[in-house]
């Protein structure tokens, strides 16, 4: 009995020692705050336990295009081309952006990732059904070429802009296209402009050679789909339908053989930079016809080439700089008209011409043409675009830019064009004054004031002119388009532009 109770009172002892030990406050683990990396410049911060630094960034903006039916688009075609009842007078967007840097030094250099994704939302318009009644249509994500609709429910849409591993010298993923510019399409503008090597970065493979003296050279194979890709256009496929909005053929482009192959020298100094770039671009077609037995033509290579120049330090201003650049392409369009831009156009207007409805500007853009049983002819364009920036004071700034894109046709890729467009359209002057050349330009001006920093309104005024050459005076006869509400009628080829103003305010942090 005795051993009993001795047993429980020394349990009794050990439960109480536990008890009041378990009261007792413990040594609690040291807390890991973020520390500031001066490695990298401002904003960078070591992640707790690593040595790799973090920063975080993005911006809001909202934009209004007056009488466009794109954002930071002129009215060059469909809805916003057709000029009527169904034209927006303004469109509206919301777009969100966040993006994501971090770095590591590492025995091979710097191992850095980048990622921005975006979300935008997007006015839409109401396009026509045939029948006196319209039907809403959302407008395109921030990564679609021509403005397109990539399945975007509402005007809503996400988007990834870049998403990229560097090391050692190689950038691998979504990344600026190393033709590219580093100001890309925008010289001094926000509106797009023709005459340069496109801002979508696409996904990539690249090696930069660092020569020292601010000299690098970048070797690259990049994805051609679909942003370095305009029209591939089978004439034989052409309707009347199409032909009325400027596209001379169905696009009939096959699944991708190779990427586009890119090489770039640049040279980066305290008065500006200097690049030459070129680009090799496959054009690879689908089919003749329905199967595989129709048969098609052969691959053709196209190619680009571009030269680009940044002046700094100019006597107007601190700040004030001058961008400018040229490109000449062969097969390979979208390096001169990017993916933001239409590759068809149809721009309506007035007439004084007697026994016609209205007058319209008709153009398109390819990177070839062809006909059942023929080759790829390929599509030349060449182009220049320019801008300088002043900044009156550290909150005010002004901008003049222009530019210029013209497309030219051979004499064979001519005469499929003008056989379609002569008896499609039923155009007046035939084939003698028949000419599927066109020029392209667009000039404008911006000012910018920024009230306190990270902050900014703008304000641009863009003017776009199309310069057709079909012979004066000539006349086509389109059908009825239900969905801009264009009738079936005689109507004149004439040049046609477009003025429209863009409002923008932008919140960076």
């Amino acid at each position: 009995m005795k051993l009993t109770k001795s047993l429980i009172s020394s349990a009794g002892m050990f439960a109480a020692a536990g008890a009041q030990a378990a009261d007792l406050p413990m040594k609690a683990k040291p807390v890991e705050y973020a520390k500031v990396c001066p490695l990298y410049g401002a904003g960078f911060y070591y992640i707790p336990g690593t040595e790799t630094c973090i920063k975080l960034g993005g911006y809001l903006r909202v934009w209004t295009g007056l009488r466009s039916n794109y954002a930071a688009g002129t009215a060059d075609s469909g809805l916003g081309g057709a000029q009527n009842r169904l034209s927006n007078s303004y469109t509206m967007r919301s777009q969100g952006l966040l993006n994501i840097d971090t770095r590591t030094a590492t025995e091979y250099g710097l191992l850095r990732t980048f990622f921005a994704g975006a979300m935008r939302w997007t006015t839409g318009g109401y396009s026509g059904q045939g029948n006196g009644s319209t039907v809403y249509q959302s407008i395109g994500g921030i990564s679609a070429p021509n403005n397109a609709n990539p399945g975007a429910v509402a005007g809503g849409t996400l988007a990834v802009s870049y998403a990229f591993i560097q090391f050692a010298g190689f950038t691998i993923g979504k990344a600026q296209s190393q033709f590219s510019p580093p100001w890309a399409d925008y010289p001094a503008n926000w509106y797009d402009l023709p005459g340069s090597g496109g801002w979508e970065p696409p996904n990539q493979f690249t090696y930069t050679a660092d020569f020292g003296h601010g000299i690098t050279a970048s070797f690259s194979a990049q994805d051609q789909v679909v942003n370095y890709t305009s029209n591939v256009w089978n004439v034989s496929a052409v309707t009347p339908a199409s032909l009325a909005a400027g596209s001379y053929g169905a696009n009939d482009i096959g699944a991708t053989r190779a990427p586009d192959l890119v090489a770039m020298l640049r040279v980066d100094q305290s008065w500006g930079l200097f690049q030459a770039s070129v680009a090799a671009h496959d054009n690879h077609a689908a089919y003749y016809g329905a199967t595989e037995v129709t048969g098609h033509p052969e691959d053709k290579w196209g190619w680009a080439s571009q030269l680009a120049l940044s002046i700094k330090n100019i006597p107007t201003g601190p700040g004030d700089t001058i961008n400018m650049a040229g490109v000449y392409t062969k097969g390979a369009s979208r390096y001169n008209f990017h993916s933001y831009e239409s590759s068809t156009f149809a721009m309506y207007g007035g007439t004084t011409l007697a026994g016609v409805y209205q007058s319209i500007g008709l153009a398109g853009l390819s990177d070839s043409v062809f006909v059942t049983g023929s080759g790829q002819e390929l599509t030349t364009t060449f182009g220049f675009n320019g801008g300088y920036t002043h900044n009156w004071d550290p909150h005010w700034a002004t901008a003049i830019y222009g530019g210029w894109g013209a497309v030219r046709y051979n004499g064979t890729a001519k005469g499929y064009i003008c056989n379609a467009v002569v008896t499609g359209l039923a155009l007046s002057s035939g084939f003698a004054g028949c000419n599927p050349d066109f020029n392209y330009a667009s000039v404008g001006t911006y000012t910018s004031w920024t009230p306190v920093k990270g902050l900014t309104f703008l304000g641009e005024l863009n003017y776009t002119m199309l310069d057709q050459k079909y012979a004066s005076g000539s006349t086509v006869t389109l059908p009825v388009q239900s969905s801009i509400a264009k009738p079936g009628a005689a109507y004149e080829l004439r040049n046609q532009n477009s003025l429209t103003m863009l409002l923008s305010a932008q919140r960076n942090w």
